[in-house]
């Protein structure tokens, strides 16, 4: 790969070169990472440590709660350190290791909110078999196959631009190593390597929503045969946070990814993945937090004993 190659290192330009707004951006996504490391990884502590939330939907929200600490870690410190101290070089190295691991957890994500998406009809329309149903080696199962899924992809895609051959300006204009970011400074041919990147993220994609589009088709169909209005919002209520979810990271997703690249804009495509990259992951915390009894009753149930143990050092 070293010898196709003259880059041995990129520099990312980030959002904006404006030295007005370095400052702001610094801090607003210092605010977004905070919220996101604090959010995710106390719901995932939260639904370990409580043993009311040892179901097979926490299982999953755990993991979900991990990937998105995961994959705004590959690209936010750099992003900040960029804007902090201008460090904006990245080698050849670390900018293929940033794109592997966004793309990985990323496509985790997608595959983890299908599973998600089939617990919720287990859960919904087969709610007596529900426990024979997602034991805990079907849950592993899932989790394991979304996991694999991912790794798979990003290796494809990182291996796929990677072996590109980069004469051009190392200049990426956007503020991580993005796929089609780098893949634009290529001066090989990337026609295949566009035709690739559309039909793996379309197939992941639309694999992923198919599931969750069945699972739902289904769930409706069973709500819409329950008389009672308490079974009715009992049986949303179970969906609602994932719907959501999905709704707010499929929107994103077939934006950025799934139009031609002829559609793209630079500029368009940063704020885009800004808001995939930093605000999603700081989002599904508290969808799943300020919706859901169970985890509001166990972080009261933590606050609580905090306070207690507090009072008692006193």
């Amino acid at each position: 790969m070293e010898n196709r190659t003259e880059v041995t290192h990129f520099i990312l330009v980030g959002l904006t070169s404006a030295p007005g707004l370095q400052v702001p951006l610094f801090i607003m996504f210092t605010l977004l990472y905070l919220s996101t490391v604090v959010g995710n990884l106390g719901l995932a502590v939260l639904t370990l440590l409580d043993p009311r939330l040892h179901t097979p939907m926490y299982f999953f929200l755990r993991n979900l709660a991990l990937v998105d600490f995961a994959y705004s870690s590959a690209v936010t410190p750099k992003a900040m350190a960029g804007l902090l101290v201008g460090d904006k070089v990245i080698s050849y190295n670390g900018c293929a290791a940033q794109m592997f691991f966004f793309v990985a957890f990323a496509t985790v994500e997608n595959y983890l909110l299908a599973s998600m998406a089939y617990d919720r009809y287990a859960a919904v329309c087969k709610p007596l078999h529900y426990t024979t149903t997602m034991t805990p080696g079907v849950c592993a199962r899932l989790a394991i196959g979304s996991y694999v899924c991912g790794f798979l992809n990003a290796f494809f895609h990182v291996g796929d631009i990677f072996s590109l051959f980069f004469c051009k300006s190392n200049l990426v204009h956007h503020f991580f190593c993005d796929v089609p970011a780098v893949m634009a400074l290529s001066c090989s041919g990337i026609r295949i390597s566009e035709v690739f990147l559309v039909f793996m993220s379309s197939f992941n994609v639309s694999f992923a929503l198919l599931v969750i589009l069945i699972s739902y088709l289904f769930i409706f169909i069973t709500i819409l045969k329950i008389h009672s209005a308490q079974g009715h919002q009992k049986a949303l209520s179970t969906c609602a946070s994932h719907l959501t979810t999905v709704s707010i990271f499929y929107g994103t997703v077939i934006f950025m990814y799934l139009q031609p690249s002829s559609s793209h804009s630079l500029d368009t495509d940063k704020v885009a993945s800004v808001f995939y990259a930093m605000v999603i992951p700081m989002l599904n915390p508290l969808v799943y937090s300020l919706r859901n009894k169970e985890v509001k009753g166990a972080l009261k149930k933590v606050i609580e004993k905090a306070k207690f143990s507090v009072g008692l050092g006193f």
